[in-house]
């Protein structure tokens, strides 16, 4: 039996594969979000200025960090200090390969990029994709100031080729390479060079902050045309590597999403679209109870630690603003829940022996609660309960996964955030291809984990008044 996916699925699909597209970067996906907010009426604060005294009731906030992490709130209608906090918290970054300091590269006649392993990928997949450059770039403004600008270059630049199946014969049987030396891209190349004497390279005359020397001019010159500046007025960049093939839908009834970064974007985009949704509705006005937030990481793919990872200030900094006492401090900590949304793994029809033979959860199956004993994840009988509570509000379907014995766990922000006091679950969508450059994903999931987070704001503090526990 084949699956129809209903219109409001696909249309929340879409939503998402237009927020992937748009956002190859942590710094993209963060400024994506911040536009959706505003465009639901939150205002803009910033962690410097002293905006706890300008909290409104039915106000709705969002501040940034690093142009890389964000946080967004809203404001009950009768909210006093002391009030609990419901959190979905989520991380921006994906595996993917980072230009260097010092980029500059040339072999026999090509010119290459060099470029750092971010995260866990599966780096096979990165040769021989169509990949272009994103991310920010420092450059001086006319009046002589500096801006933080993003940058997207929207046409294929780079490529890793592999070598023939003529020169290595063996490598359907065992493909094995070096990340350092034949893991470099190819960017152009040099004609001029092919039959040059090589020579030792001068560095032109520079200040300390000048870059012109450590990156080819013709890669500055790429990134200069994008920004209209001149490659002088460029001081310094984080640029990513991003395969350039769009997200799309596919499967015969479009059940599928094929697309890079879904780990987590997709948890990211549902966090975005449920509370901007929510703080638009007419019931926005009305429901009493917790401050309703979301969190987006950066860095979860490399331990979370950094001022904009999930070990960083972001929550304790909120949670102490908007109850500044110890004694309030503690009391909202007690009325909170967080939930830890990230993708999951789906069980995969090559090989299912990867999964427990009772835990085995299918994409589009709905919301899929991940436990681990040795708390790789946060989740316990608690926060399962509230989550499937939730999850029926809406008339959802959950799944349960839970890793092999004889198998390594992975993790998520929720086990290092449960450590300030707050009850925590972990969640996720279930996909294939995990930290492939293309990965796979169900379309109608994407609902599902919008309906999970909607059902947190508008109900969580109401189940929380049934439940006892202490």
């Amino acid at each position: 039996m084949m699956l129809q996916v209903g219109q409001s699925s696909s249309e929340a699909a879409r939503r998402f594969i237009a927020f992937v597209n748009a956002s190859p970067t942590p710094f993209h996906a963060v400024h994506n979000a911040s536009v959706r907010l505003e465009s639901s009426g939150f205002t803009k604060i910033r962690e410097a200025d002293d905006w706890e005294k300008t909290l409104q009731p039915r106000g709705k906030y969002y501040f940034t960090r690093n142009q890389s992490s964000l946080v967004a709130f809203t404001i009950p209608p009768n909210w006093k200090p002391g009030a609990g906090l419901s959190i979905v918290a989520t991380h921006v970054d994906s595996p993917n390969l980072r230009v260097r300091p010092i980029s500059k590269r040339e072999k026999i006649g090509y010119l290459q990029v060099g470029v750092e392993t971010y995260g866990g990928g599966i780096w096979h997949s990165w040769f021989d994709r169509d990949l272009s450059l994103a991310g920010r770039v420092v450059v001086t403004q006319q009046d002589g100031t500096f801006q933080s600008k993003l940058i997207k270059v929207d046409r294929p630049l780079l490529r890793i080729p592999t070598l023939a199946i003529h020169l290595d014969r063996n490598v359907n049987d065992n493909l094995k390479f070096n990340q350092e030396t034949e893991f470099v891209p190819i960017i152009g190349l040099v004609a001029e060079t092919l039959n040059k004497t090589p020579k030792d390279d001068k560095k032109p005359n520079a200040t300390a902050a000048s870059i012109q020397g450590n990156h080819h001019p013709a890669l500055l010159s790429v990134i200069a045309d994008e920004l209209s500046v001149s490659p002088e007025e460029i001081h310094d960049f984080e640029l990513h590597l991003y395969d350039t093939q769009p997200s799309v839908l596919g499967g015969v009834n479009n059940e599928f999403m094929f697309s890079p970064r879904m780990d987590n974007q997709v948890c990211s985009f549902c966090a975005v679209d449920a509370i901007s949704t929510y703080a638009s509705s007419s019931d926005f006005n009305l429901l009493e109870g917790n401050v309703n937030c979301i969190a987006l990481f950066n860095h979860e793919e490399i331990g979370s630690v950094s001022t904009s990872g999930a070990e960083s200030s972001l929550i304790p900094s909120l949670l102490q603003r908007l109850s500044p006492t110890p004694a309030l401090h503690s009391q909202s900590v007690a009325r909170s829940f967080l939930v830890s949304a990230d993708m999951g793994h789906a069980i995969h029809p090559n090989f299912t022996s990867k999964h427990e033979d009772n835990h085995q959860p299918n994409m589009n199956g709905g919301i899929v609660i991940k436990t681990n004993a040795k708390q790789k994840y946060a989740s316990d009988a608690i926060g399962s309960f509230i989550v499937k509570k939730l999850v029926e509000r809406k008339g959802g379907k959950v799944q349960e996964y839970e890793v092999r014995n004889d198998m390594a766990c992975g993790s998520t922000v929720g086990p290092m955030l449960s450590k300030l006091g707050l009850r925590t679950v972990d969640v996720g969508n279930a996909m294939l291809s995990m930290h492939s450059i293309r990965e796979t994903a169900g379309s109608h999931d994407v609902q599902n984990a919008i309906d999970l987070f909607t059902s947190l704001f508008e109900g969580f503090a109401e189940l929380d008044k049934t439940l006892v526990v202490d």
